[in-house]
C-alpha cells in the first residue's frame, strides 16, 4: 500500500489531491457531474485502485455535509427504489474488480456514460413529461451505479442520468443523493478495508490533511447552487457527466 504517504509523497500528487478534495466538496454541494473530475484527479495522483480507498473516507465526510444542509429535501421513494439495485451492482464490483481490465472497464463505461447523455439531451429537446415506470431501468442504472461506484466510485454518472430521468427538482435531487451516497459509501468502508485492503490507518491520516480542501469546495459549492436555475442545472449536468465520459475514455 502507500507506506510513503506521510513524508515521501511528491509535491505535485498533493497538488492533485487537495485539487480533488475540492472538488468533492463542489459535488457534495451540489454541482453534480463534476465527481468524475475527482476520480481522474486521484488516480493520476495515486495507482488507479489504491485511489478508489483513498477518496471514499472523503466521499463520506462530504455526504455527512450534504446529508445535514439538504436533509429536508430527501425524497426516500427514489431512495427505495434505486438503492437495492445498487447494492447488487457493488456485490458484481466486489467479485470482478481485482480482475477487471481496467482498459475495458473504462471504455465500457466511457461508451455507456455518453450514449446515456445522448439520450437524455434528446429526452430534454422532445420537452416530454413521462418518467421511465418500467423496474428494468432503475435495475439497470442501478446496478451500473453500484458496479462502478465500487470500482472507480465513478457511480455518480449513472445516479445522475437517473435522477434526471425521473425530473427530480434541483433541491430535492441533491438531497435525495446525498442521503443515497452517504448510505453506500458506508457500506464500501468494510468492502476497502478488509476486502480489497485498499484503505489503512496511513491513508486514513493522510485523509485528514485534504479535509480543508473538502470545506473550501463545499463552501464554494453552495454559493454557486443557490444562483443556478433548474433548467440550467439539468444541462450543466449532461454536459458536466458527458465531458467526465470522456476525460475517464482518454485517461
Amino acid at each position: 500500500m502507500l507506506s510513503f504517504l506521510a513524508t515521501d509523497i511528491l509535491t505535485f500528487s498533493w497538488v492533485l489531491a487537495l485539487t480533488a478534495a475540492v472538488v468533492i466538496g463542489l459535488s457534495k454541494a451540489g454541482i453534480k457531474g463534476i465527481a468524475i473530475v475527482n476520480v481522474t484527479l486521484m488516480a493520476v495522483a495515486f495507482e488507479a485502485k489504491e485511489s478508489t480507498g483513498i477518496v471514499v473516507p472523503l466521499l463520506i465526510f462530504g455526504d455527512i455535509f450534504a446529508v445535514i444542509y439538504y436533509n429536508r429535501h430527501a425524497n426516500w421513494k427514489y431512495i427505495a427504489r434505486f438503492l437495492p439495485w445498487i447494492l447488487v451492482g457493488m456485490l458484481v464490483g466486489v467479485l470482478v474488480g481485482n480482475d477487471l481490465e481496467e482498459s475495458t472497464f473504462k471504455i465500457g463505461m466511457a461508451a455507456i456514460i455518453l450514449i446515456s447523455v445522448i439520450m437524455m439531451y434528446w429526452w430534454d429537446r422532445r420537452k416530454s413529461k413521462k418518467v421511465p415506470t418500467h423496474w428494468l431501468f432503475a435495475g439497470v442504472v442501478g446496478t451500473m451505479t453500484g458496479v462502478t461506484t465500487m470500482i472507480g466510485n465513478l457511480g455518480g454518472a449513472f445516479s445522475n442520468l437517473y435522477f434526471l430521468a425521473m425530473r427530480v427538482p434541483k433541491n430535492e435531487f441533491i438531497g435525495t443523493a446525498a442521503w443515497l451516497f452517504l448510505i453506500v459509501n458506508v457500506l464500501k468502508l468494510p468492502l476497502h478495508i478488509y476486502v480489497w485492503k485498499t484503505i489503512t490507518l496511513e491513508t486514513f491520516l493522510f485523509d485528514l490533511k485534504l479535509i480543508p480542501g473538502i470545506v473550501l469546495g463545499i463552501f464554494l459549492g453552495v454559493k454557486l447552487v443557490t444562483r443556478i436555475k433548474d433548467d440550467f442545472y439539468r444541462k450543466m449536468i449532461l454536459i458536466l457527466t458527458a465531458l467526465g465520459a470522456l476525460v475517464i475514455f482518454f485517461r
